[in-house]
């Protein structure tokens, strides 16, 4: 076994250190690759907003013949840490074979880098920045990921565990169906919410109504961060990358947002799964791929609910039900059959409690670990 660290401005090594996965995943019906500009971007030091204040260095494994057995990033999200003051280093981006003596020669490296940078520990798998998927899957292998979240196979817990890694927290994705009838109590809080507290949620019909939100949005996705741990706020870039992804790939009647009087404080935004035509065109848009994508758009009947919140001081009180009950009636009006709930932390214990009591299904799990250096 060697290691390698990449040179990320040498496009034979960041090329064969993209393409890694889908040697790994080959033969894996359920992998959806990433889009192919957000996985170049993330090697990209003279664009990528991330390496302005922080760092990343990428490895590769070699076996026998120079066959490449694994890959890892190891990040030092200076933001992150400021906001918590921790000393963390992050690991992600980590695929290996059924190798155990690989990944554990990628894990030496990249706690090496991290320890020279004088960081404390490393916590993983996790990303670049709030907007990517976290954890590492260890419960519902069988199932595709929502866009954007993680899959691994099924040996990967497994070897970060024999490596002294221990668990740090879970989050669940739930599945809801079309045809799930939500308990009558959630109409009955959701009017009540409505009627006596002044809670409604706002309804989008286009593009040019979503424009309008997009200036609340920083101050409303931050805010909803008060009283939780593991987060950061989002920079302006950040915020810009967001409002794209919703004015691109939106379908505005899926994108809730709770009032209270006239004041946005909460949030519930849902996608079209697009996983299907990512996974046809290897995560390519040029020079056919988006074409694909344009009609697995108009026709998926898969929506992904990915991304909610609410302001601490209205947390708890019936928000999650009034969004959730206005996404059931946008869902059972139009021509969506399934709906994947992403990446709920399982110690927001408010939200974990409102989701369960609407009869929510949690069918995957991803694990985020942590291990002291």
């Amino acid at each position: 076994m060697h290691i390698v660290e990449i040179n990320t401005r040498d496009h034979k090594q960041a090329k064969e250190f993209l393409d890694f996965p889908f040697f790994v995943y080959q033969s894996c019906p359920q992998w959806v690759p990433m889009l192919e500009t957000d996985a170049k971007k993330l090697l990209d030091r003279d664009r990528f907003s991330y390496y302005r204040e922080s760092d990343a260095a990428f490895f590769m494994v070699y076996g026998e013949k120079g066959k490449a057995q694994g890959r890892i990033a190891v990040l030092d999200n200076q933001r992150y840490n400021r906001y918590n003051q921790t000393n963390s280093a992050f690991f992600y981006l980590f695929e290996v074979l059924e190798n155990f003596d690989a990944a554990e020669v990628l894990f030496k490296a990249a706690i090496d880098w991290a320890r020279s940078r004088g960081l404390n520990e490393i916590v993983g798998p996790k990303g670049f920045s709030p907007l990517n998927g976290l954890g590492m899957l260890v419960r519902g292998f069988e199932h595709r990921p929502a866009l954007g979240i993680p899959y691994n196979l099924e040996y990967y817990p497994d070897f970060v565990e024999r490596l002294g890694f221990k668990t740090d927290r879970e989050v669940v994705s739930g599945y809801l169906g079309r045809q799930h009838e939500l308990p009558e109590k959630v109409a009955l809080i959701a009017e009540k919410l409505q009627k006596r507290w002044g809670f409604k949620v706002k309804r989008f019909n286009s593009r040019s109504d979503l424009r309008k939100m997009l200036p609340f949005l920083k101050g409303l996705y931050n805010g909803s961060l008060v009283g939780t741990s593991g987060n950061a706020p989002l920079t302006d870039e950040e915020v810009k990358e967001m409002a794209d992804q919703i004015l691109w790939f939106s379908d505005p009647g899926l994108i809730k947002i709770l009032y209270k009087d006239d004041q946005p404080v909460g949030f519930l935004m849902a996608y079209p799964d697009i996983s299907a035509a990512i996974q046809k065109t290897k995560g390519r848009l040029w020079p056919f791929g988006w074409l694909s994508i344009l009609r697995e758009f108009q026709r998926t009947e898969w929506i992904n609910i990915n991304g909610a919140g609410i302001v601490a001081e209205f947390r708890g009180l019936g928000g999650t039900a009034l969004l959730f009950n206005e996404m059931a009636q946008s869902v059972k009006n139009g021509r969506y059959q399934h709906a994947d709930l992403v990446q709920i932390g399982t110690e927001n214990e408010k939200m974990q409690r409102e989701v369960s009591e609407i009869g929510i299904d949690f069918y995957k799990a991803h694990r985020i670990y942590r291990r002291e250096i």
